[in-house]
């Protein structure tokens, strides 16, 4: 990358823990640069003030959410915000010639009236919706190349669906036995302080929530019927674990040829991830850990046959703030840029 000049980057919602990971993987992309930092209830401090760690490396002050004044600084702006904020924000960016990634909800449906219905949130930028691309670069690559904007999956949908992509795509299984069994570390909560994640609550302890009515399982079902061509409904239950980092995600489904061995499909997810070098098939028997993609982009899956009851058992890993969240939004900018989709990322985990 040499002495290029590097590219602006605003990040609105910088306080969350979204924001922090973006601030980290800017300081360390020889591309681009930290132009920008802004949020609304920490406006007018120190970054430093909310993540003490950081103030060695970053002086920026949080500044208010003024959209003309990141269009003139940003050319690429990440929205790091609460469900309903994004719409709002992106038509004014986007019409100042800025490139958006969306980190919530906002952008990730094709059909807004899935959105609407799930999340409740009136909207009045249908036209501008419509142009937005689904931030899965294993599965939308070449549209997120010359996409202006990105919705950037949630982090369940992320690990479930690269699981699930190859089976749908190539018609292997029978789409309505997918059930997917997830668990996630806790820093998916948010900063914010919340009861059920006071570590009197949640350690030692493991349950399920939002069990059938997950905000999660619209977006995934969207692309799975997208991949398999028809209407998919899938079975989805999260989990909370007592950790920071990280989400499993297991996935069951029914095989419609019994007669495929573990082997076959092994050398199935190898090719169909071929060109994704965030994706890593592990060898047979082998099942991953969430710890080991900790901090990096990776995912890391494992495919394994019951011939007993006919089902496929497909298992992903990955750090539920970097593939998951940061890291993807990062590696979809990379492509927007024309970019190598590695650059500037972390491949190796803090281990163990």
């Amino acid at each position: 990358m040499g002495d290029m000049s590097r590219v602006p980057v605003g990040i609105v919602g910088a306080s969350g823990y979204g924001g922090v990971q973006l601030v980290r993987l800017l300081m360390d992309h020889p591309g681009l640069e930290l132009a920008y930092l802004g949020g609304e209830s920490s406006a007018g401090q120190p970054f430093a003030d909310l993540y003490p760690h950081l103030g060695h490396q970053i002086t920026q002050l949080i500044e208010p959410i003024d959209l003309d004044k990141i269009a003139d600084r940003c050319q690429v702006v990440f929205l790091s915000l609460p469900n309903g904020l994004a719409c709002q924000m992106a038509p004014r960016l986007l019409e100042r010639g800025c490139k958006v990634l969306d980190l919530s909800a906002d952008y990730r449906f094709f059909n807004l009236n899935t959105y609407k219905t799930w999340y409740g949130v009136e909207r009045t930028d249908g036209a501008i919706a419509e142009t937005a691309v689904y931030g899965l670069p294993e599965l939308y690559r070449e549209q997120i190349t010359r996409a202006q904007l990105v919705g950037c999956p949630g982090c369940y949908p992320t690990a479930s669906l690269l699981a699930l992509a190859p089976l749908l795509k190539q018609g292997l299984i029978i789409p309505e036995t997918a059930i997917i069994d997830a668990k996630s570390g806790t820093s998916g909560g948010g900063r914010q302080a919340k009861t059920n994640m006071l570590l009197a609550e949640a350690d030692s302890s493991i349950g399920a929530y939002g069990v059938t009515r997950h905000r999660h399982t619209p977006e995934i079902e969207q692309i799975c019927s997208d991949l398999a061509g028809h209407e998919v409904l899938v079975q989805f239950t999260p989990h909370l674990i007592p950790m920071v980092r990280g989400i499993l995600s297991t996935v069951y489904a029914t095989l419609r040829d019994p007669g495929l061995v573990r082997e076959d499909l092994i050398t199935i997810y190898t090719a169909f991830y071929r060109s994704s070098p965030w994706v890593k098939v592990l060898p047979a028997g082998i099942y991953p850990q969430t710890k080991w993609a900790y901090g990096t982009n990776l995912c890391y899956l494992s495919i394994e046959v019951d011939a007993r009851t006919d089902r496929v058992i497909v298992m992903s890993a990955i750090d539920n703030l970097m593939k998951g969240q940061a890291g993807q939004a990062m590696q979809c900018v990379n492509l927007m840029l024309g970019w190598e989709e590695t650059l500037g990322l972390p491949r190796l985990s803090f281990y163990p």
